[in-house]
């Protein structure tokens, strides 16, 4: 017997009833926690930051391929600081006011994190820095996943004095990271009975290092202990490479391996030396599974380095965090960050209680014209992190940041 008309309507309206209440008990996909990146895609220091956003993306696509955080997805909202410390603060706001992100991975250079610093504090935000610095400062908002001048500057110092000589040549951009390593690499050179023979400055994304060069020619220095960063490197290698100084030993704080490539083999520094926490040439699985990742993501000719590793291991530390506080909710996060460590690509990476920094081992590598570093020399150990070093007060160093950095520590 043929359904009537009504009954198809009846039959149609109440399978629609049931499936509207099918859809009405699935539960809603969660909300994605979601982390600002802010670093610089553009500008003069874009060749350095943007493969930082590379190492946050990696760890974060890690991270959902297991299945995410707390039963939610982790989510990047990306934003270009420009190269400009204005931009950086401005862009921090937005994306803790406006994005609602439960946490920061940002910054490079340390003008660019003093204006960041405040934001954060203000917003009582969550913020991983994975430079390596001159230290002198601590947040309770901050965790650095870079090292401090008893992690680098200090040892690397020591080094160099030792190995190639104390008549020294001060190099760096015009910025707080340099002038404050300069005065800690002084004070070592005069306890070293060393000679400082000049120190020098140029903006950050300047090219012409001629005067440079002809003092360097001029003075005949046993080192210049290099605090350049971003693209002005590679102008400045190319300049000494130019005027055949291939063989001043030269000791860089702030060139890894993805600013030795950009050098080109051409221009290659033959003693020229870097000092890191990680280097690409490390050995051990764990390093040679991050490689292999990394450049299994982004292809096989990309570099690591130093602060691509930090940047990584800052938001490994995070997810474990979120796990065990159990909420993306930064206050929280920010109590259970000071349990954490991890089997990191460099190490054991443990976060220090008393100074949110980390426990890290030095490095130190002799530039090859490939673009990587062959291991000199390594301090063997865990390096307590020291942001204040030990032969000043802390006051002592707060107020040489106030009065002659004219910083806030």
């Amino acid at each position: 017997m043929p359904l009537r008309r009504s009954h198809l309507l009846v039959i149609a309206a109440t399978l629609a009833t049931v499936l509207a209440g099918v859809l009405f008990l699935r539960p809603s996909p969660a909300p994605p926690i979601r982390i600002g990146v802010l670093h610089s895609m553009s500008g003069t220091m874009s060749m350095n930051e943007r493969p930082l956003v590379d190492a946050v993306r990696l760890a974060v696509e890690e991270i959902n391929a297991a299945g995410g955080l707390l039963g939610r997805p982790v989510e990047m909202v990306v934003a270009d600081g420009r190269s400009d410390n204005d931009v950086f603060a401005a862009e921090a706001e937005r994306l803790i006011a406006a994005e609602k992100v439960s946490a920061l991975f940002a910054c490079w250079t340390s003008t660019c994190r003093k204006a960041v610093k405040p934001v954060v504090e203000k917003h009582q935000n969550l913020m991983f820095y994975p430079l390596q610095y001159e230290g002198l400062e601590q947040s309770p908002a901050i965790f650095y996943t870079g090292s401090v001048p008893n992690q680098q500057i200090i040892p690397g110092t020591r080094w160099a004095l030792d190995t190639l000589g104390k008549r020294v040549y001060l190099l760096g951009s015009d910025y707080l990271f340099p002038y404050a390593a300069n005065f800690i690499i002084r004070d070592m050179v005069d306890a070293n009975n060393g000679t400082v023979l000049a120190e020098r400055y140029r903006p950050l994304g300047d090219a012409d290092f001629g005067a440079i060069v002809a003092e360097i020619r001029a003075l005949k220095p046993d080192v210049v202990f290099n605090t350049i960063n971003g693209e002005s490197n590679t102008h400045f290698f190319r300049a000494l490479h130019a005027a055949g100084l291939g063989t001043v030993p030269v000791v860089s704080f702030s060139v890894a391996e993805v600013g030795l490539v950009d050098i080109e083999p051409e221009a290659h520094h033959p003693n020229h030396y870097a000092v890191w926490n990680y280097f690409q040439s490390l050995p051990g699985e764990a390093n040679l599974r991050f490689v292999a990742a990394f450049q299994q993501r982004y292809g096989a000719d990309r570099a690591t380095n130093d602060p691509i590793e930090a940047t990584y291991v800052g938001v490994r530390l995070w997810a474990q965090a979120v796990r065990e506080a159990g909420t993306d909710a930064p206050e929280q996060v920010n109590h259970a960050v000071l349990q954490q460590s991890t089997a990191a690509p460099s190490g054991i990476a443990a976060i220090d209680r008393d100074t949110r920094h980390l426990w890290k081992q030095v490095h130190i590598g002799k530039a090859r014209a490939d673009g990587q570093f062959d291991l000199v020399w390594g301090s063997g150990e865990l390096l307590r992190p020291a942001p204040f070093p030990d032969y000043r007060s802390r006051l002592e160093w707060q107020r040489l940041v106030e009065v002659r950095f004219g910083a806030t520590p």
